[in-house]
């Protein structure tokens, strides 16, 4: 388990392949279902996932970064509470990035699991992100992109 975002930023310091975060059941409930297209059924040659490491146009603090890229998770998207089970979770893993799926997402293969997000770790991402973001105006121009695509 993973508790704050300084944790992320070591992991992606040590020069290791990538680190990804997804928003599943976890490892073994991806191994035992097997990465595939929901829509069009087409087997997947990685999971979906979406790279922490910051891109170089990024010059802003990375830790800024992670916590943009764990704030576009789906909702809800924190780790399991004593006693509760959700079905699905916030997880870290490193892998190969193999392509990229029909949302736009990094496909990674050979999968190492690194870890589950803890609540923690969500709220300090969470509260980092609307003090240095203007989240709402993020949200209503992916709202108005959307609108122009259909």
């Amino acid at each position: 388990m993973l508790y704050r975002l300084a944790e992320i930023e070591r992991l992606l310091d040590d020069g290791g392949p990538g680190v990804y975060v997804r928003f599943s059941a976890g490892f073994a409930a991806d191994l035992e279902a097997g990465p595939a297209d929901a829509e069009s059924g087409l087997p997947l040659p990685g999971l979906p996932a979406h790279p922490l490491d910051p891109e170089s146009w990024w010059t802003l603090p990375r830790a800024e970064w992670i916590a943009r890229q764990l704030t576009r998770l789906p909702a809800p998207r924190h780790a399991p509470r004593e006693g509760v089970a959700p079905e699905r979770f916030a997880w870290l893993l490193r892998g190969r990035e193999v392509g990229h799926g029909p949302e736009g997402d990094v496909l990674v293969a050979d999968v190492h699991v690194v870890g589950r997000l803890a609540e923690c770790l969500i709220e300090q991402a969470d509260r980092l992100w609307a003090e240095r973001f203007d989240a709402v105006l993020g949200r209503r121009e992916a709202e108005q992109v959307s609108v122009a695509h259909a």
